[in-house]
This record gives structure tokens, sequence and C-alpha cells, in this order.
């Protein structure tokens, strides 16, 4: 009964967040109803479990979700994500659309910037440029997903985004983990995405299809589409509507500043600074007995993201008309995303705490092809599942990531290749039509799955897919690097 519980739980938890339901509400309901079924106490589990398991969630990257909501809405704000996006695209021409939308949505995405924030900026600019170049609207969100949700949030070292953060805590690294590798799937995944792409266009124009489709502005996002794109992202997509945007973005070398100083000030920590100082206070009581391993990552990325939002802040000051209400509407946009996804993490630990749990304990260990294969497949089920990377990721390296350490010490399995193997797994199925990033994405732009799904697909999950098997490979084989 026990385990039949979990699949309940799991299947109700799914499709109440697919309808539009609140995580917030869904998720103790659904631990509560796994907890019923299994015999187990309901208000123990509620409070001490659930409740340990979100807290401690919140706890621990609060920070992270705070600076980098203030970063998103202040590059907003400020103008600089448009500037950025207006440069790379005038430099690179109608002719190469294409590649220059994917390159507009990486380097933003790769610098910190929500991929909330920056799609409300991508679509109106890449829709100019795909009626420029006649290229049908539909392909549009397959471009953009390549740039701003595939390699730039799970696979390129030093990303700071939350899904290349996540694993840092359970496996003493940083995000620069497996450079190498993260390199190599990298350019993979945009050789692939942009093979595709191109095959699409030349597809298109064979056919005679030109521009169509697409709406020519931007809708107004529906609750139900904020509440299945919150568990996914790190920024509540309703904050966008308040603050107030200056009305000239600054030159691109200043609105790229930001982006630079993040993934300058990021490395520094994590490979220079940090190593270098004494950290052995952390192992007393009162900082929690913990170690400078399972804390650098995450001190690297909010030193980052922290100069960041000050460089924006230094350079646009008096370009931005109200840094108050930016300031404000950023803070605010953390909160809904990180409560969700902390949600997410206590249904897992309730779960997790059911006697049922051993079975899906022995199931995911007794995987063929020892812990890489056993990690990843977890990783994606549960990602695609959840439809979120990030929740997924969290559910299972609470459940297993103590395990799957231990595993990587027997079998001299470097740490940062399992970092690796974990941000590539959850970024691979979590883009299934449920992802709430994708609902926001199509919505934005003014289209359906039927319409533009298929490309989306192939850029944004075929492409992972593939470059997630090579390092599987390329890891087992010749370790991490």
């Amino acid at each position: 009964m026990g385990l039949i519980g979990i699949l309940v739980a799991l299947a109700l938890l799914m499709w109440l967040a697919y309808r539009g339901w609140s995580v917030l509400m869904v998720a103790p309901a659904a631990a509560l109803l796994a907890a019923l079924i299994s015999g187990e106490p309901l208000l123990a589990h509620w409070t001490q479990t659930y409740m340990g398991g979100a807290a401690r969630f919140v706890a621990q990257w609060f920070p992270m979700f705070l600076l980098g909501g203030l970063f998103g809405k202040l590059m907003d704000d400020s103008g600089s994500i448009s500037a950025i996006a207006r440069f790379l695209t005038k430099q690179l021409g109608v002719r190469r659309t294409m590649l220059a939308v994917v390159l507009a949505s990486a380097v933003v995405t790769y610098g910190g910037v929500s991929v909330f924030v920056a799609f409300f900026v991508l679509v109106p600019m890449a829709r100019e440029m795909f009626k420029a170049a006649d290229l049908p609207a539909r392909l549009m969100p397959a471009a953009i997903g390549l740039g701003a949700f595939t390699f730039t949030m799970s696979v390129m070292p030093g990303t700071p985004s939350v899904n290349n953060a996540i694993p840092m805590p359970y496996f003493g690294t940083t995000t620069f983990a497996a450079p190498g590798l993260s390199l190599i799937a990298s350019a993979i995944i945009v050789a692939f995405g942009m093979w595709w792409l191109g095959r699409a266009e030349a597809a298109a124009r064979k056919a005679g299809e030109g521009y169509t489709g697409g709406t020519g502005t931007t809708p107004v996002i529906d609750e139900m589409v904020r509440e299945q794109a919150a568990p996914a992202g790190d920024f509540d997509p309703a904050e966008l509507q308040h603050g107030q945007r200056a009305e000239n973005g600054p030159p691109f070398v200043l609105a790229v500043l930001p982006l630079v100083v993040v993934i300058v000030t990021n490395f520094l920590m994590s490979l220079v600074v940090f190593p270098r100082l004494d950290f052995s206070f952390l192992s007393e009581p009162r900082w929690g007995g913990t170690s400078f391993g399972a804390v650098s990552g995450v001190w690297s990325v909010i030193v980052a993201l922290a100069a960041a939002n000050l460089t924006v802040l230094l350079v646009n000051f008096r370009r931005l008309p109200s840094p108050r209400e930016s300031l404000d509407a950023g803070a605010n946009s953390a909160a809904l995303p990180m409560l969700m996804i902390a949600s997410l993490v206590g249904f897992g630990a309730v779960v997790a705490a059911l006697p049922a749990f051993e079975t899906v304990r022995d199931a995911v260990f007794a995987i063929q092809g020892g812990p890489l294969v056993s990690l990843s497949v977890a990783m994606n089920v549960l990602a695609g599942l959840t439809g979120t990377a990030s929740g997924g990721m969290a559910i299972v390296l609470n459940a297993f990531g103590g395990d799957f350490m231990r595993l990587a010490s027997e079998h001299n399995i470097d740490p940062e290749l399992m970092h690796r193997i974990t941000t590539m797994s959850a970024g691979t199925l979590d883009a299934l039509p449920h992802n709430g990033t994708v609902l926001l994405l199509l919505q934005i732009s003014g289209l359906t799955h039927g319409e533009s799904y298929l490309d989306m697909v192939m850029t944004v999950i075929v492409s992972c897919i593939i470059a997630l098997v090579a390092v599987l490979v390329l890891g087992s084989v010749f370790g991490s690097f």
C-alpha cells in the first residue's frame, strides 16, 4: 500500500500542477495523501518532515534566489538586456537571424539573467527579426529555447543558474565543475540545435512559408501560466509588470559589463580567493558543523551576483526611473518560485521518509550501468514528472545525495563528474509539454504546442540527450576533466 500511496500522490501532484493549481497547496496535500495511504502520522509528517525539508531548502537558497531576482529586474529596467540583444542582432544581421536569436538568448542567460525576464525582451526582438527575414514565427521558441535554457542553464562551466548551483553542497563542487566535459557538451548542443534550425529554415523556404503566426503584442500572463511557470524558474513573472523601465538603455559595453562581472567574480571566488583562505572554523557547532566544500560554491555565486547587482546600480543609477521600485519588484520576484520549489522538496522529504521508499531506493540503485547511469535516470524521471529541473534535482539529491556521494567514492568517480551529470540529466526531460518555462515562452510568443513544440523538442531535449550520452561515455572512459 505504501508504494501505491507514493505513486498516487505523485500522479496527483503532476496532474493538479499541470492544471494550474498552486504547488504551495498541492505539494503538502499530495505528501499527506501518501502518508495517509501508508498509515503514517499526518500532522507529524506535515510539521516535522515536510516543513523540515522545505525550510532547509529556503535557508540554503534564499540568498541566491533574492540576488538573482534583483539582478534580473535591474538588468531589465535599466534597458541592459534590450541593449545587448539589439547590438548582437544588428552585428549578425537578418541573414543570420537564427544564430542572432540563439546568441542573444545565450549571452544574457549565461550572465545570470532569469530566462523569464529574458523572454519578454527576446520574443519581441526575435519577432522583428523573423519578420525581416520572412521566416515563420513558429520557429522562434525553438531558437530562443536553444540559447536560453539548454547549455547556458545546466551545462556551461560557471553559469550562475540555480540548476547549476543545487548540486554543489552535495558534491562539494563549484559551478565550474568538469569544465572540459561541459564545453564539449555545450558545443554538441549548439551544433545539433543550429543544424536542426538550419534544416527547418531551409524546409520552410523551400515550401514558400514566410512569416506567419505569433501575436504582435506581448500578452498579459494569466494566473494559471504563472502558477505553472514559477516552480520551473527563479523569477515570478507577475513582477515583470512592476517597477519602471528606463527610456534609453546603456551602450553595449556598459550593458554587458554586469554579465562579465558575474562570470569573472564567480571564477575568482571559486578557484582563486576562497581556496586560499582558512575556513576550518566552519566545523564548529555554531556554524552548523559544515565544511568549506559544502558552502564554497554557494558563497562564490552569492558574491558574484552581489557584485553584479552593485555594478548595474552604479552604471545605471541615473538611468533607472525608480531604483527602489525596481529593487522591490526584484526582491518580490524571488519569493514565489523559491517557496514553490521548497514545497516540492518538502513533498520529496515526506516520500523519502515513508517505509515503502526503500523499494524505490533499491530500484534506483539496481539500474544497470553504474552510479552515473542510475543518477542520470533518476534525475531525468523526476525532472520530467515534476516539469522542473531544479525541483526534480532537489528532490533526488535530498533523497539520494549521500548515497551517490558514497558510490562515487567507492567507484573512484570524481564528484565534479557527478555534478555535471546531475545538472545535464535534470535539464533534458524537464522540458516536456507541461514544463512552465515552455508554457510561458509559448504564451509570450502567441504560439501553441501544435505549432512550435516539435522543433523545441529537437533543440531543447534531443540536443541535450545527445550531449548527455556523450558526457556519460567520455566521463566513464576518461573521468572528469
